[in-house]
């Protein structure tokens, strides 16, 4: 095929034909010329040219818009037969400009021809629109065009395989970065599946799978894509194809990878953890796709084993590790994706149970965490699928699902039977708070959290039946009860409190013999806060301690101004809360205070509920034996509201009962005087003495007298009074005791 002897391709065609073995695939050749015989012709000369195992397609455009067109609408064009003078002088090398700039095509391979070679290019347009060859249609004979062909289409293959590499390296970077953003086993392995195709060019059918931990033999399924999406966290039996389980397992076997019939089976090899990666792939893989899937493959071996990683710390962050059931942070992120789908049909619960310390206590913390897996399994089992079940706490469970599986009388239901754990059977009961995922507050999770356990609160402390739902008012409650807790705080720290002070007074003279230390909070507008909502408050804060501090050390103080002022005689009592008396070292602090003031401990006065003494009696003994041996009385305030055993009356060491105000108004009453005459009696044979309280009028006060009933204290006395306006009362008295005549005259 000496171009010596070619003839002019328009003139003659030569006979010779290029020999090759026709395969899958074509080259698309693009033919841009106004005159149809051109196409004809040069269709004709390479009709029966095969290239590298390819024939030849040909596209035809008869302008230079028909020639972008079909240059946007194929993207694997290999080359393009350009006429430079169409339907203008230079629309040829529009189009070269317009291929390369506009559609960013930098592998397409483009000759121009002319029938004018007086439009010859120039220089460096041929060289900056990166333009194979120029020729003019007369020197085209078939061989040159043959030769021009082979060449151009050559060097396609040759920058399409370098492109791809290129393509491939950052398919590698990019499909690397998203693995590492999967963390989770399934979604990493669907990943891998996804982006194995993707390297290849093809959609994403295939299987992720790894050998069982405690199955040797048995093959689970990690992730899918395609039509095997259905398979994962299955076995790979399941997918009912000898064929494909033979594939993986021989890939698991031989640790390599297995070309079969349609598909291929990648080998991962992690350091740890080793997987196949099943790929319905039509062909083979070439050879430099082989290169860039090690590369890639690499890098999801490792990924392969962060993986794991990652799906053990998942575990470790929303998984109970004792129960083996999802943990609070994983509750809190259902509960979000609740309340993000708002349904009126379902619900959360929390779900305490009571008194569970007492096994812990009273069996060990084995049986405990037994009896806990217990509760958990028989939660998941007999509620169902559709039951999110967690372990929110220590002995709190948490549960989301439609309501009318959710509700208290199916959790009851469940806790009828006792619990195994080990050789026993424990029989519990719970407490549960209720609220719906209509509740939630602007999509969030955490809104519905702290409603239930608002309604669980409030059914530990008002419901008989052991439950409530979530209502408004709830939290309106408790929004009140923190601000009113700050304000209590903060006024503390103001020293804004008050110790205000009412009298005590000896029936048998009518002489004041000591005050009680009663607490006030002022506010602004000149009004107090009542105690009986400040102090609960205080309690609940945990802020009473303190305040129960200071206000033994006023009490202190205000005993030296007594002692100052010549009433040597006075002694003050004071209030002492269940959270101070439970202060181990409570006796030390006391007599620290009395000795700082120098105060007789004689004039000092405890006083203490019974609920304080019920608790733990020895315990209480123990403390009032330590106060006693210092010289400190103790009175039992409010005696008789808390129906409580009278053994006590005989162990510890007492020396005034006060008789409860409730009593005191039902004295005329016959029920009234019979309880109030039990009380007096007894503790006129304990050799205790007895302080009525609440004493309001004359009648009152009679009857307490003809009982012998040693001391009173009510408004017929006086009302408390701060510090200054008693200093007043006592100073104004000419006597060395104030009488209940003048004193009821002053108030």
């Amino acid at each position: 095929m000496s171009s010596n002897h070619d003839e002019p391709l328009f003139l003659s065609d030569d006979p010779d034909e290029i020999p090759g073995e026709l395969c899958e695939g074509v080259w698309k050749l693009l033919i841009v010329d106004d005159d149809q015989e051109i196409h004809a012709v040069t269709k004709m000369a390479l009709s029966d040219v095969i290239i590298a195992n390819r024939s030849l397609e040909f596209l035809h455009a008869y302008s230079g818009i028909e020639a972008l067109d079909c240059l946007t609408e194929h993207d694997d064009i290999a080359m393009v037969l350009l006429d430079v003078v169409m339907e203008t002088d230079d629309a040829g090398l529009n189009v070269a400009k317009a291929i390369r700039e506009e559609l960013g095509n930098d592998e397409v391979r483009i000759v121009l021809r002319t029938g004018q070679p007086g439009y010859a290019p120039e220089e460096s347009v041929v060289k900056n629109y990166d333009i194979n060859d120029y020729k003019t249609k007369t020197e085209l004979t078939r061989s040159r065009l043959l030769t021009t062909v082979f060449s151009a289409i050559r060097s396609y293959q040759q920058l399409r395989t370098i492109n791809e590499n290129r393509r491939g390296l950052r398919k590698i970077i990019h499909s690397a970065s998203n693995l590492m953003e999967k963390h989770s086993i399934v979604n990493f392995s669907e990943g891998v599946v996804t982006q194995l195709a993707s390297l290849l060019g093809l959609r994403a059918e295939g299987i992720v799978g790894a050998r069982a931990p405690d199955k040797e033999n048995d093959i689970i399924v990690l992730g899918a894509a395609g039509h095997f999406a259905g398979s994962i966290n299955k076995s790979l039996r399941s997918l009912e194809s000898q064929r494909i389980e033979e594939g993986v397992k021989r890939c698991l076997a031989e640790r390599r990878h297995v070309q079969m019939e349609g598909a291929t089976v990648f080998f991962i090899d992690g350091q740890e953890h080793q997987a196949a990666a099943y790929i319905e792939t039509a062909d083979a893989i070439e050879n430099y796709d082989q290169e860039l899937l090690e590369v890639f493959l690499a890098n999801i071996a490792v990924g392969f084993e962060n993986a794991n990683l990652f799906e053990e710390l998942r575990s470790a962050a929303y998984l109970d590790p004792l129960t083996g059931i999802a943990n609070r942070a994983e509750f809190t992120r259902q509960l979000q994706r609740l309340a993000e789908r708002a349904s009126k049909s379902k619900v959360a619960a929390i779900v305490d149970i009571d008194h569970f310390s007492d096994v812990n206590d009273g069996l060990g913390q084995d049986v405990g965490n037994a009896l806990l897996r217990s509760v958990a399994l028989r939660l998941t089992e007999q509620l169902g699928n559709d039951i999110f079940v967690a372990r929110i706490a220590a002995d709190v469970f948490g549960l989301i699902g439609p309501e009318h599986i959710i509700s208290p009388q199916n959790l009851n239901e469940l806790f009828k039977l006792p619990f195994r754990a080990g050789e026993h059977y424990i029989p519990l009961s719970i407490t549960c708070g209720f609220t719906s995922a209509d509740n939630s507050e602007r999509s969030n999770g955490k809104a519905l959290l702290k409603q239930a356990y608002i309604a669980l609160k409030n059914a530990k402390k008002n419901s008989f039946e052991r439950f409530n739902y979530y209502r408004p008012y709830m939290e309106e409650e408790t929004q009140h009860r923190l601000h009113m807790v700050r304000r209590l705080r903060a006024d503390f720290a103001a020293r804004k409190l008050e110790v205000w002070y009412q009298p005590q007074v000896d029936l048998s003279n009518g002489c004041i013999i000591g005050v009680e230390s009663l607490l006030r909070w002022p506010q602004d507008d000149g009004s107090f806060i009542s105690p009986a909502e400040f102090i609960p408050l205080a309690e609940y804060s945990g802020l009473i301690v303190d305040i129960g501090a200071w206000v033994i050390e006023e009490a202190c103080q205000q005993i030296r101004r007594f002692d100052e002022r010549g009433y040597g005689d006075i002694r003050i009592a004071v209030n002492v809360s269940v959270p101070q008396f439970r202060m181990r070292d409570f006796p030390e602090l006391i007599e620290q205070q009395l000795k700082q003031h120098q105060v007789n401990p004689d004039r000092l006065e405890l006083e203490i509920t019974e609920s304080i003494v019920m608790e733990d009696p020895d315990f209480v003994a123990d403390i009032l034996y330590r106060l006693k041996r210092q010289g400190i009385h103790v009175a039992i305030d409010d005696f008789g509201v808390g129906f409580s055993s009278l053994s006590y009356l005989q162990k510890l060491p007492l020396d005034r009962l006060k008789i409860d105000k409730t009593f005191v108004h039902h004295s005329d009453e016959e029920s009234g005087r019979i309880i109030i005459e039990t009380i007096v009696d007894m503790a006129h044979r304990l050799g205790l003495g007895v302080v009525a309280e609440g004493i309001e009028d004359e009648q009152q006060l009679n009857y307490f007298k003809q009982l012998n009933c040693a001391e009173a204290q009510g408004y017929y006395f006086a009302r408390p009074m701060p510090a200054d306006k008693l200093a007043k009362m006592l100073a104004s008295e000419e006597s060395d005791c104030v009488s209940l005549t003048r004193e009821s005259q002053l108030n």
